[in-house]
């Protein structure tokens, strides 16, 4: 399978550019201290959100559930061999955030 590795900066909030299946999007990424869990939300370019605040656990696709077309045709998720995710988990390499493009059905 196909599969995009999208960055985690080593921040508590962030915002990057994506280009997903040919299209910019802003991603962001936060962690939450108190609860020792990350979330991630997806904007248009002009910062219009697609999905916000989805808690990032590991091996399940994120976005299953979302129900929301103007996100690209895919699936979110984060790879790793740990039970949870910490806050260095994706920085020291022990996770992967990725974007699988799936086909449209036609």
């Amino acid at each position: 399978m196909d599969y995009t590795i999208i960055e985690v900066p080593d921040v508590n909030d962030s915002i990057s550019r994506v280009v997903l299946a040919g299209v910019p999007y802003l991603i962001r990424f936060s962690y939450n201290a108190a609860r020792d869990f990350w979330k991630f939300s997806l904007f248009d370019i002009q910062s219009r959100p697609i999905i916000q605040g989805v808690k990032i656990v590991p091996n399940f696709p994120l976005n299953v559930f979302a129900g929301v077309e103007s996100l690209p045709f895919g699936v979110f998720g984060a790879m790793t061999k740990l039970d949870r995710i910490s806050r260095k988990d994706f920085a020291n390499g022990s996770a992967q955030f990725v974007f699988a493009p799936v086909e449209e059905p036609r």
